[in-house]
């Protein structure tokens, strides 16, 4: 049983009424952070072996924020497939100069769905293989449990995976946060004095990704409660749902596809 349960407090980047710079400055470091620590490497020959069964090598990815990892993931698994793997980046708020940045970095074979995109209900014209990295945790159980019923619903396959655990190890280590940003802004692109001014002048970016950080270790689901949201789906489908660690940072995935091959993308 989990140590606690899971608490879905506020974070800050979830609100609607954020300051687009405040918003903007916390996703382009979590992306930086994703470039650097390359979490989700160790999935490649996972998916891969996933798009090999399902037929698919086209990707839309959920809730993509800063664009996620997919200016290392595209080439990775393009190199694991023996063949170009292409990927649309959607969200319900887009961040048009992230899905730029990462389109330009896989010479356009990650590119940006224009119109906002609801997980829960993703459009048929967005074919493919669905994926969702550090994203699952904003959503409260039934809406999480939702984006895995319409994947199975469209018989699509389907991997999620976050880069946090809720523990109490994984809480105390975001109290490293603050200092990590300040390390780090200088390394993010493109340079922003706005940027610099709310993370070294007015230190509203430390914390709120401090906070947003501790918030989503409480938030992140675990495995047992990942099995429960995908138990009674139904049948044509496996689930693998597990845990690793890599480069200090703790991983949480499910990976879901039909039995059956999915007609191609």
């Amino acid at each position: 049983m989990p140590a606690w349960p899971r608490l879905h407090l506020m974070e800050w980047n979830d609100q609607p009424w954020l300051p687009e710079v405040l918003r903007r400055s916390e996703t382009d470091y979590l992306a930086t952070v994703l470039e650097l620590a390359d979490p989700f490497a160790p999935l490649v020959p996972r998916i891969a072996a996933a798009c090999e069964r399902t037929g698919t090598d086209r990707f839309v990815d959920l809730c993509a924020g800063g664009a996620g990892p997919w200016s290392r993931l595209q080439p990775a698994l393009t190199a694991a497939l023996g063949r170009p793997v292409r990927a649309t980046l959607t969200d319900l708020y887009q961040h048009p100069g992230a899905f730029a940045r990462a389109s330009a970095a896989t010479s356009g074979a990650v590119t940006g769905e224009a119109a906002p995109v609801d997980a829960r209900a993703v459009p048929p014209h967005l074919s493919g293989f669905r994926t969702m990295f550090d994203a699952l945790h904003h959503l409260r159980p039934a809406d999480a449990r939702a984006v895995l019923a319409d994947a199975h619903r469209a018989r699509r396959p389907i991997l999620i995976a976050e880069g946090t655990r809720r523990s109490a190890a994984a809480v105390l280590g975001m109290l490293l946060v603050p200092l990590i940003v300040l390390l780090i802004t200088p390394r993010i692109r493109p340079f922003s004095w706005a940027r610099l001014l709310f993370t070294y002048l007015v230190p509203l970016v430390p914390l709120l990704v401090l906070w947003d950080g501790v918030v989503s270790c409480l938030r992140t689901y675990r495995p047992e409660e990942l099995r429960a949201f995908t138990a009674d789906l139904g049948g044509g489908y496996t689930w693998d749902i597990g845990t690793y660690r890599h480069r200090g940072v703790s991983v949480t995935y499910v990976l879901g596809e039909p039995t059956e091959p999915t007609e191609p993308a």
